[in-house]
């Protein structure tokens, strides 16, 4: 292979050589050459939100009269292009860079300013122009939240609907299949699928309000705080109209941050809405662990269900068939719980006016989101929505419950229904025939107060 092309390139430290075909220039060589660290670098939802701003910025300060027409149309179509995901490859800089964020803000710059004055035949400078009015202090944050509440809106939301969705249509399904109860994983009294999926179901649109409660504080941009949140170097109507051209853009309601201090200072939106993922991944978990249990077997286990046979289970043992969604979805939530562990490290970060972990707080909180949506939607779609109930398997564990006997405590006592519970495990007869041989009653009083169906319905024997 032959040695590869470069170019030289200056910045205000001096000359050094970039790849002859790179759209960036020396600001993001030096950030490649100083950075790499992980390999890893920023997702694609925070380019894309990088830019929207930038898109936006140029057409607000052409409104201002502060940029001319050509060069702000040159911008604005060059940012689009980096919006669109056009030019992703061009964003080479690790995420564990300097701390706000200042290499992925001149990389946009850069690469902007490059496909803007190739396509308009203009010399388009990367600070003065591209970034005109704007610090990578105040973008970073704002590109956080843009990226955070396109995630949230365009792909979590609709994926956590579907998930509930799916477990509601097969709990209106299964709403008089009977099954075994069970708490500290012993036989409980007895519940329907409907009931027992109705609370995943529950679970997952709870998780979903707490996670859109947050969108009202997401919505605040730290646009217009500049360097330290004093607005130096923007117009005073800058900020107010950047929100407005998102807002026109995107379809949701952003705002200027209340104090663009604290937008530039601190991330406790990021770690608020870290948390409520966090707790999104902890219901996918339980919902997935749950799956796991009642299709375990298939005789050594509960062998209530029976998941979808998608691959071999074993390179050893032929015919083992395994849980494989509910396993990736449970790895998949255990990762959300490390993403939030780093978030909120990252967010006590912030010193005085500026918080120096914005990197990677933007892509754990961006990769958190996409684990959670596409979970949901494995779940939904190769788990829940074609499972099948082994009927026979839950008739007959109903059947010998000694548990059964609880309905009978408001009638007999405590004393004597444990006495009846014990006799029937250690004898394995039904709890119907021990309690009439115990208790005297007429057996159709007792298979009445033992119905498993009517004891899923609660309340005090009539």
């Amino acid at each position: 292979m032959g040695e590869r092309r470069t170019r030289t390139e200056r910045d205000s430290m001096g000359e050094l050589e970039v790849p002859a075909d790179a759209l960036w220039g020396a600001q993001t060589q030096r950030a490649i050459d100083n950075f790499g660290i992980s390999g890893l670098v920023m997702p694609h939802g925070f380019i894309r939100a990088l830019g929207l701003v930038k898109s936006a910025a140029a057409a607000v300060n052409a409104e201002l009269g502060l940029l001319d027409a050509a060069t702000a149309d040159a911008i604005i179509a060059a940012a689009d292009e980096v919006a669109a995901g056009e030019h992703d490859a061009q964003f080479p800089v690790d995420v564990f860079q300097t701390g706000s964020g200042t290499s992925s803000n001149m990389n946009a710059n850069e690469v902007i300013a490059a496909r803007a004055s190739h396509k308009a035949g203009l010399a388009v400078h990367p600070n003065d122009h591209v970034n005109m009015g704007q610090s990578s202090n105040d973008v970073i944050p704002t590109a956080i939240h843009v990226a955070a509440t396109l995630a949230l809106t365009e792909s979590l939301l609709p994926a956590l609907a579907h998930l509930a969705e799916t477990i509601e249509s097969r709990a209106a399904e299964l709403s008089d299949t009977v099954k075994t109860g069970r708490t500290h994983l012993m036989d409980a009294m007895p519940v329907t699928f409907g009931q027992e999926l109705g609370g995943w179901a529950a679970q997952v649109r709870a998780g979903s309000h707490r996670v859109a409660g947050v969108l009202p504080r997401l919505s605040a941009l730290a646009q217009g705080g500049t360097a330290v949140g004093t607005g130096i170097n923007a117009h005073p109507e800058f900020a107010i109209r950047v929100c407005a051209r998102l807002s026109a853009r995107t379809g949701i309601a952003f705002r200027p941050a209340d104090d663009a201090f604290e937008a530039l200072s601190c991330q406790d939106t990021s770690v608020e809405l870290s948390g409520q993922l966090r707790t999104v991944a902890v219901s996918l978990m339980k919902i997935a662990n749950d799956l796991r249990w009642m299709n375990s077997g298939p005789l050594a286990g509960l062998g209530e269900i029976s998941l979808p046979a998608l691959q071999p289970g074993s390179s050893i043992m032929p015919g083992k068939v395994n849980p494989v969604i509910p396993e990736a979805v449970a790895m998949a939530c255990a990762q959300v719980m490390g993403h939030d562990t780093t978030i909120a490290v990252a967010g006590q970060s912030g010193n005085f006016q500026l918080n120096v972990m914005l990197p990677v707080v933007a892509w754990n909180l961006l990769h958190s989101t996409a684990l959670l949506a596409s979970a949901s939607r494995r779940l939904a779609d190769a788990a829940i929505v074609d499972f099948t109930v082994n009927d026979s398997r839950l008739e007959s564990a109903l059947e010998r419950s000694p548990i059964l006997v609880t309905a009978l405590n408001p009638v007999i006592g405590y004393e004597k229904g444990a006495e009846i519970a014990k006799r029937a495990y250690a004898e394995g007869r039904a709890v119907l025939d021990v309690a009439e041989e115990v208790t005297g009653m007429p057996r159709g009083t007792l298979a009445e107060l033992l119905d498993a169906r009517a004891l899923t319905r609660g309340g005090l024997p009539d």
